[in-house]
């Protein structure tokens, strides 16, 4: 038979970016179309076609590493990448089967892409069966080596190639309990882990926990279970998590104590020694002993939701149905009716559940009330809740079709009725954007022929009367937003008299607050009595007046300012200006006695001429006297011949000067 066309390699990340949707459903097309042809092939030519074919390996494995690390949706949704998926693994499963399987498909990274890609279920038999091959296990050897000398190395080694290396390997052990048994034969591999989960490193801690449990539970699963290589497996790690805690680290701080606390490693080995009938007090020390590594509140796990699936009624009703549901509720309705004779405060919602309670016996539940033995929930339950109403539900075969619902109402406007909206509209008025783009702005003002006629402006005009103004309302009460009071004058009135006594009462406040106490003698003394002749008010009215005022300090504010003494009037104006005494003492409101002591230029006078200690320079006479006298003319002499001396500088002279200058008159 002539062989048959080889496969294209699966094509990288780059590639498939730039393959176009059209090519890549060929791509899928052409792989289907060779992998049904060989599987097709019977065993003698599979063996010698297929198995010796060099473009199948490569294609399963570039297959196998790009689908499991970036996800079977890189395929697609269709229907032909679905079929390649699946055909791909029976391609794989008969390749494995075969007497000489290609080497390339024995290596320990095929294998865990092809555990990660399939389920457990799928690829947990072929894997267990393959294992067994000298290739196979000469692969694992040589990773188990590498990897405990990475494991030792520590900070030393190469830690992302660690941690990529037990991600892919977590897939294996996950899905063959052989090949875990084959990486714990021996305490190398799980000292290694428990050593390199010092190096603080959280996500290479996270790995490693998670190959030391699947290891460990993947004894359990065997055929037979390795129950007596899981017990010294566990010894080990008590020694390992006991060395940890007497030395200087922190005792939480151990693989040992983070394995027992996040995974459930020791309920899942306890609840299968006990299926298999194999739990001895060997098992239950080591188990607890380990237990007590657990760190505390790290097996704390929220509540896992369940959903359940409520009756809403909504099923198929039948007329046998109807009808037997009508009879159960004529008959737990008699039923409530009996209990509720015996029991009339007992609402039916409430003896509905009694009779749920004890399987619809009446006479059981009468005895629990006599008795007052309830369970918790029934005897603090509301026992007056009556039963909810129950809407009847329609029947399947009486489902109609439901009328058509009502339009969404139209909006009206102006509009409406209109030429437009009756297509009466004339074709010839209707035009889009100018009516003539033709003309400018200036042809458009020339034409006079749309202009309004002179005559009718000048009527509009002559209608017009600039006088014919309406009445100012500027500062009327109602638009400038007064009050007017448009009370009654016993309103009035009544307002004075409550005016009044409130002014006697905060009189009497100010003069005796005690008057305003709340007992016996106060009520019996004469103030209090004046004061209720005067207000008309009784005792407690009194005394509420003063608590609400001692309480209220701005009400005390305004209530001064009101009743103050001062009226605002002012009688009397009297003269503040400055007089002189006949003394000499110059006090104001003092009249001037034309006295030479009294003049400016006395001894003790504010005036020029009382520098001098005794007599001083003043030679009498004032220039404010009266006109005639001779020492008010030698007065007024003497003040302008000797404004130049006092720091005056001839300031007349002078503005007349500066008047001359500029023009004006001086």
């Amino acid at each position: 038979m002539a062989p048959l066309p080889p496969f294209a390699t699966f094509p990288e990340a780059p590639w498939r970016d730039h393959i176009v949707p059209e090519e890549w459903e060929a791509c899928l097309s052409n792989w289907i179309a060779l992998a049904e042809a060989h599987l097709s092939l019977p065993e003698n030519q599979f063996a010698s076609l297929s198995v010796k074919d060099e473009s199948v390996s490569p294609f399963l494995i570039s297959f196998m590493r790009e689908t499991a690390s970036n996800g079977i949706g890189i395929l697609g949704t269709s229907q032909p990448a679905q079929l390649l998926f699946r055909q791909c693994f029976l391609l794989v499963a008969r390749l494995l089967r075969s007497p000489s399987p290609p080497l390339s498909l024995l290596q320990w990274e095929f294998l865990s892409d092809f555990c990660r890609l399939y389920s457990k279920k799928r690829a947990s038999t072929l894997v267990n069966w393959v294992s067994q091959k000298l290739q196979v296990t000469n692969s694992l050897n040589s990773l188990k080596k590498s990897l405990i000398t990475t494991l030792d190395s520590g900070l030393k080694g190469d830690l992302k190639t660690l941690e990529s290396s037990l991600k892919r390997l977590n897939h294996l052990i996950h899905a063959s309990p052989e090949i875990a048994a084959f990486f714990l034969a021996g305490s190398d591999f799980l000292d290694g882990l428990i050593n390199c989960y010092k190096i603080m490193n959280p996500p290479l801690r996270k790995v490693i926990v998670t190959t030391a449990y699947l290891c460990l539970i993947g004894l359990t699963e065997g055929e037979p279970p390795n129950f007596s290589m899981l017990t010294d497996q566990l010894y080990s790690l008590k020694s390992a998590a006991d060395s940890h805690k007497a030395g200087p680290l922190n005792a939480n701080d151990s693989m040992v104590a983070e394995l027992v606390t996040v995974t459930p490693i020791l309920k899942q080995v306890q609840h299968r020694l006990e299926e298999s009938g194999s739990s001895t007090a060997r098992w239950k020390s080591v188990i607890n002993a380990l237990e007590g590594f657990r760190k505390p509140g790290g097996n704390v796990r929220p509540k896992k939701l369940v959903k359940r699936k409520v009756d809403k009624g909504k099923g198929v009703m039948t007329e046998g149905d109807d009808k037997a549901l009508g009879e159960m509720k004529i008959h737990r309705m008699s039923q409530i009716s009996q209990i509720q004779d015996l029991f009339p405060t007992l609402g039916s919602g409430f003896v509905s559940k009694l009779l749920d309670e004890y399987g619809d016996d009446t006479e059981q539940v009468i005895a629990h009330l006599l008795e007052d033995d309830l369970p918790s929930h029934l005897a603090t339950a509301d026992r007056t809740k009556e039963l909810s109403p129950e809407r009847s539900r329609r029947k399947s075969r009486d489902i109609a079709p439901r009328p058509t619902p009502p339009q969404v109402p139209v909006r009206h406007n102006v509009f409406d009725d209109d030429e437009f909206d009756k297509l009466a509209v004339d074709v010839s008025n209707i035009h889009f954007g100018k009516r003539n783009a033709d003309k400018s702005a200036d042809d458009i003002l020339n034409d006079r022929s749309s202009a309004p006629n002179k005559a009718a402006i000048l009527s509009a005009l002559s209608a017009f009367d600039a006088d014919d103004d309406e009445r100012d309302d500027t500062y009327d009460v109602a638009d400038a937003g007064l009050v007017a009071n448009d009370g009654t004058p016993e309103d009035a009135d009544d307002r004075k008299r409550k005016d009044a006594s409130e002014e006697v009462l905060f009189r009497a406040y100010q003069t005796d607050p005690k008057v305003f106490d709340r007992d016996a003698a106060t009520r019996r003394g004469q103030t209090r009595l004046n004061l209720k002749q005067q207000t008309g008010m009784t005792d407690e009215a009194i005394e509420g007046w003063a608590l609400m005022l001692a309480r209220t300090p701005h009400q005390m504010r305004q209530l001064e300012m009101r009743y103050s003494a001062f009226s605002g009037n002012q009688p009397t104006l009297a003269p503040t200006a400055w007089r002189a005494t006949p003394a000499g003492s110059g006090a104001e409101d003092s009249e001037a006695d034309g006295g030479g002591n009294s003049l400016r230029g006395g001894p003790h006078s504010r005036g020029r001429g009382g520098r001098s200690r005794g007599g001083g320079r003043g030679r009498g006479g004032n220039v404010a006297g009266p006109s005639g006298d001779k020492d008010t003319e030698n007065a007024r002499k003497r003040k302008e011949s000797n404004k130049g001396s006092r720091a005056n500088h001839n300031r007349r002279d002078q503005r007349a000067r500066k008047m001359a200058r500029g023009g004006l008159p001086g």
